[in-house]
């Protein structure tokens, strides 16, 4: 007979096996084996996730930037139940395809600017990001330029952690994890003479592309002048380098367009997408080239493309990333992104002017950031003022990345006024108490 554990007994016997089976991404392990996960999620409702414990608690990253349509829909769980039981998985390799896949591709040519109109679906951003840099490197091979190989930058940015977006990621931190990133990749300032200063001393004859996040997620929330892309894209334009957006956050109507660089006012040469396109209710991701670009390679590339991942095109998750789609587009929620992005980023200024130590406040659409004074050499304060909030039942996370003092922020597209005071008031509280 199979033993009724209570939810105390339950969460000391997954306690357990966790500690000694499972290996958790960017987590601390020394401290997983002395106290075991923080939390096990069991349910999930709109902006609120609910533990083991009964502990209900306020998402305001949508777990990791993802979760845009809040949490629990069960029109995501329904459309994925009826494609599993007619055709769960197949293949996209060998010229196969099949509806799931192609009408996905169609609409995601639909939010895409310009003529960026043609999909490489993969698992993940990671491998979007991994993907735009084998694919510029095979342009300029079969354009006759092999030597156009390096990718260029920006640091504080996050490109995932496969090998090649590791090596592009600008943060210290995931380099020294694995001792010997690949070659060809190079870090620049967020300024256009950095830029500049990297060209002229490694040649644009040698340089494949330019990749950057339009606002950096992970590095601080860090937003760019106004100016900067428009000048960054004439630059490589007028140097032959491929300019790649990294869309994983800010794509899908996260900074209250449907792409990031939308806001900056310039069309890339490449978007890499993952997170929102299914709100984190499946695996996807995908590359996102224009029709120029596309036709170049087809007609230059002899015998197969040679890069795909098992789960490029799979129909399951396609067949989540529409209804996730149609639902932002139904229910007019990028509209809701603006116009609570504006409230947040109100909220945000009546924190500032609660507390002197917090310097910066910042947002575009429903991201956002709130910076505290940190002298050279001085202990962050944000790790402690998340732990306050959790304690007080709100998410949120602290960068701390080169010398910085961040909490950031990006709650679901469906928050409503009352439970975006509830944030701010928890914050203002928290900071309060850490002082």
């Amino acid at each position: 007979m199979t033993q009724v554990l209570n939810n105390e007994q339950l969460k000391q016997a997954l306690t357990e096996l966790d500690k000694k089976h499972f290996i958790h991404p960017t987590s601390n392990m020394k401290q997983l084996q002395e106290e075991g996960p923080t939390f096990i999620f069991t349910e999930g409702d709109g902006i609120y996730l609910k533990d083991i414990e009964g502990r209900k608690l306020i998402d305001s990253l949508s777990s990791l930037w993802n979760v845009n349509i809040g949490h629990g829909r069960e029109e995501l769980g329904e459309v994925a139940k009826e494609q599993m039981t007619k055709l769960a998985f197949t293949s996209a390799f060998s010229n196969w395809s099949h509806e799931p896949i192609i009408r996905l591709a169609e609409e995601v040519a639909k939010w895409t600017p310009g003529d960026l109109n043609v999909t490489f679906f993969t698992s993940g951003g990671s491998e979007a990001n991994d993907t735009a840099f084998k694919t510029v490197r095979h342009y300029w091979n079969v354009n006759g330029k092999p030597e156009k190989k390096k990718i260029i930058s920006r640091k504080k940015s996050y490109h995932g952690v496969a090998m090649g977006s590791t090596s592009a990621t600008g943060i210290p931190e995931f380099h020294t994890f694995t001792q010997s990133i690949a070659p060809d990749f190079h870090y620049v300032d967020s300024t256009v003479e950095s830029f500049n200063e990297m060209i002229e001393k490694e040649g644009a004859h040698t340089i494949a592309a330019f990749i950057s996040e339009p606002v950096q997620g992970s590095g601080g929330v860090n937003i760019p002048e106004a100016n900067y892309f428009k000048e960054i894209k004439a630059i490589c334009e007028a140097n032959d380098i491929l300019f790649i957006s990294d869309e994983v956050i800010c794509g899908f109507g996260r900074t209250g367009t449907n792409f990031g660089m939308e806001n900056f006012g310039i069309t890339p040469d490449i978007i890499t997408m993952a997170k929102g396109v299914t709100s984190g209710y499946a695996p996807l991701g995908g590359m996102v080239i224009s029709e120029k670009m596309h036709k170049e390679l087809y007609e230059k590339t002899e015998g197969n493309f040679w890069h795909g991942y098992t789960y490029s095109g799979h129909p399951t998750a396609a067949a989540v990333a529409l209804k996730n789609l149609e639902i932002i587009k139904e229910e007019n929620l990028i509209d809701n992104v603006n116009e609570m992005g504006k409230y947040m980023l109100e909220g945000f200024e009546w924190i500032k002017e609660q507390h002197a130590h917090v310097v910066d406040v910042r947002g575009i659409g429903l991201l956002g950031a709130i910076s505290l004074h940190r002298s050279e050499g001085a202990e962050a304060k944000t790790p402690k003022i998340v732990q306050e909030a959790l304690k007080r039942g709100l998410i949120c996370r602290a960068v701390v990345y080169d010398g910085q003092d961040t909490l950031a922020f990006a709650p679901p597209f469906t928050i409503t006024k009352d439970e975006m005071d509830q944030i701010i008031h928890i914050v203002n509280e928290s900071i309060q108490t850490v002082g």
